[in-house]
């Protein structure tokens, strides 16, 4: 993992999201581990608007989100709404 990406930040993620801290698979924690890396790096390119591999990255981690995001949306739809509510990723 990245340098600002700790390894306690990452086990509290999964505990909030997926259950437990242990439960690195579930989708929802999964969403959230890539919503947490996508505001570090989109907050890093306010700063360095040249960085290219960096916005490469960010783009390829939203379209990672927005994969899972419909998975979950079509297999749980309650759990979907949940968890952009407590996200805030949609308007």
């Amino acid at each position: 993992m990245a340098v600002y990406l700790s390894e306690e930040k990452k086990n509290e993620i999964f505990a909030e999201y997926g259950g437990s801290a242990t439960n690195t698979g579930s989708i929802e924690g999964q969403i959230a581990l890539f919503t947490y890396r996508i505001k570090s790096l989109s907050e890093h390119l306010k700063d360095n608007k040249h960085d290219n591999s960096c916005k490469r990255s960010m783009l390829t981690l939203v379209g990672k989100r927005k994969r899972l995001l419909k998975y979950l949306m079509n297999t749980n739809i309650q759990g979907y709404r949940e968890l952009i509510d407590k996200l805030g990723i949609r308007k």
